[in-house]
C-alpha cells in the first residue's frame, strides 16, 4: 500500500479472520502514537475511572499539569482509596491552588463536555470535536514533515473507521451491534488485545511500497490503485512528483516472483465521507495483454484480457503472471472508464433471529468491579443474561454474557453499560 494509514482496515480483517500477520518496516495501526492518544480521549469520555488512558492525555496536548501535579494527583488518590479522576473533579480539596487548580478544573470541564455529547451525537461526531477541541488534529495538519502527514493520515483513517462503524447496518450476520462509542471502542479493544503472533512464523506481510523496495516475494497483492491514493494526492502537482510515483509503481509490480493482483476500491471513506473512486492511471499504463481486468465482486470488466472463458474465481486465483511480464517499461495510454458500484451489505441466507432489547424503566448502570460468573445482568440493548465467564486484566475486565435471545457475547466492562440484577 502507499501509505501507512491503509494498514489499519488490512489488520482488522486478519485479525477477525484469525490469520497471522506483519506488519514490516512499522507498527501496527492501533500502536501508533496518534492513534493511542485519540482512543485514550475517547475511552476517558466512556470511563474516566481509566487511569491508563488519563495519564497518558492528562497533559497532552501540554496544558499546565505537569509530571509534579500528576505524581501529587496519583498519591492523593493511592492514600484516600479513591481513583484519580475523582482527586481531579475535587482538586480544591486536595490543596490545589493558582494556575494549576485553573488548568486541572479546564481539563475536566472539557472532558465532562465530550462526555455530555453522547446523549445526542454519534460515535464519530464526539470523535471529531474531540479531535478539534483537543487540537490534535490542527498541530498535526501544521506539521508538513514525511512524519507529520503520515501522522495526519493516521488519525483521518481512525476517524473514517469509526465513520464506517456509525453507518454499517446496526444487525450484521443475524447479530445485533452495539453502534454506542462504547461498542466501538470495545471491539476495538476485542481486536487489538489478541496474542502478538511469533515473528519468524508464516505470516501475511504488511507493508507500505517505501518499505518493500529491495523485497521479492512469491504473492504479492498490491492495495489501493486508485486516483488521489496513487498516484498520492500530494504527489501529481509536477511531472517530477507523477514520475516518482510512476518509479513506485514499478517498484510494486516488480516485487512479485510469480503472482501479482492489483486491486483498488470502487468506494472509500475519506475525511469522513464516502467518495466514489477513479482507478489509478498507473493501471491503464500496463500493457493491456498481460492484464486480466476480473473482479469477484463485479466491480471491474473485463477488457480483451484474453482469458474471459475462465471462471472469476479461477482468474482471481490465477492473478498476475509475472513470467508474462517483460523487463521493459510501460507507457502512458488513454484513460478507460470502469464503473463504479456503490458499497452493499451482504445479508446472509439464513440469519439467527435476534431481539433488540428495550431497558427496563428502572435500568441504572450498576458498578461492575464485584461482577462474578453465576450473575443475572440486563444490558442496554443486547437484554437479559448470565455472566458465564470472567477474564481480562485488573484495569480492563471482560465478561462472557450469555443473553437469552443473542448468544454469548464478550463484554468490555470499562465501556458497557450493565445493570446487575443478582
Amino acid at each position: 500500500y502507499r501509505t501507512n494509514a491503509q494498514s489499519r482496515a488490512f489488520e482488522e480483517s486478519l485479525r477477525r479472520m484469525g490469520i497471522p500477520y506483519t506488519i514490516y518496516g512499522g507498527i501496527s495501526f492501533y500502536q501508533r502514537k496518534e492513534i493511542k492518544d485519540i482512543l485514550a480521549y475517547l475511552r476517558i469520555i466512556i470511563n474516566p475511572q481509566d487511569e491508563e488512558s488519563l495519564k497518558r492525555i492528562i497533559n497532552f496536548p501540554a496544558r499546565g499539569i505537569g509530571k509534579t501535579t500528576v505524581d501529587k494527583t496519583i498519591l492523593f488518590a493511592n492514600e484516600n482509596n479513591i481513583s484519580m479522576w475523582d482527586v481531579l473533579v475535587n482538586a480544591p480539596k486536595f490543596g490545589f491552588k493558582g494556575g494549576t487548580l485553573e488548568s486541572i478544573e479546564n481539563f475536566v470541564t472539557m472532558i465532562k463536555s465530550f462526555a455530555s455529547m453522547l446523549q445526542k451525537q454519534n460515535a464519530y461526531e464526539v470523535a471529531v470535536h474531540v479531535g478539534k477541541q483537543t487540537a490534535i488534529v490542527k498541530e498535526l495538519f501544521n506539521d508538513k514533515s514525511t512524519e507529520g502527514v503520515q501522522r495526519y493520515e493516521n488519525i483521518q483513517e481512525l476517524l473514517n473507521s469509526i465513520k464506517e462503524w456509525t453507518e454499517s447496518p446496526d444487525n450484521q450476520e443475524g447479530e445485533l451491534v452495539d453502534k454506542s462509542l462504547g461498542g466501538y471502542l470495545q471491539q476495538i479493544t476485542l481486536l487489538t488485545d489478541a496474542d502478538e503472533k511469533d515473528p519468524n512464523a508464516d505470516t501475511v506481510k504488511l507493508m507500505t511500497i517505501h518499505a518493500a523496495k529491495g523485497l521479492e516475494f512469491g504473492c504479492v497483492f498490491a492495495a489501493g490503485l486508485e486516483e488521489m491514493l496513487f498516484p498520492n494526492a500530494l504527489a501529481i502537482n509536477t511531472r517530477e512528483e507523477l514520475e516518482e510515483e510512476r518509479r513506485l509503481f514499478y517498484v510494486v509490480i516488480t516485487r512479485a516472483k510469480k503472482r501479482l493482483w492489483i486491486t483498488y476500491a470502487n468506494t472509500r471513506y475519506r475525511f469522513g465521507s464516502l467518495v466514489q473512486n477513479e482507478p489509478s492511471r498507473f493501471i491503464d499504463e500496463l500493457p493491456e495483454q498481460y492484464l486480466d481486468r476480473s473482479f469477484a465482486g463485479g466491480g471491474m470488466k473485463n477488457q480483451g484480457s484474453g482469458r474471459s472463458g475462465s471462471s472469476a474465481y479461477e482468474r482471481m486465483n490465477k492473478g498476475f503472471d509475472r513470467s508474462e511480464f517483460g523487463a521493459g517499461g510501460f507507457e502512458s495510454s488513454s484513460k478507460k472508464k470502469t464503473q463504479n458500484t456503490k458499497p452493499s451489505y451482504l445479508t446472509p441466507n439464513t440469519q439467527r433471529q435476534t431481539v433488540e432489547h428495550i431497558p427496563s424503566a428502572d435500568f441504572k448502570a450498576s458498578d461492575t468491579s464485584g461482577l462474578q460468573v453465576g450473575h443475572k445482568v440486563e444490558h442496554q440493548k443486547f437484554g437479559f443474561g448470565e455472566v458465564m465467564k470472567m477474564e481480562g486484566a485488573a484495569h480492563n475486565p471482560i465478561a462472557t454474557v450469555k443473553f437469552e435471545h443473542n448468544g454469548e457475547k464478550k463484554i468490555m466492562l470499562n465501556y458497557a453499560k450493565l445493570r446487575i440484577i443478582d
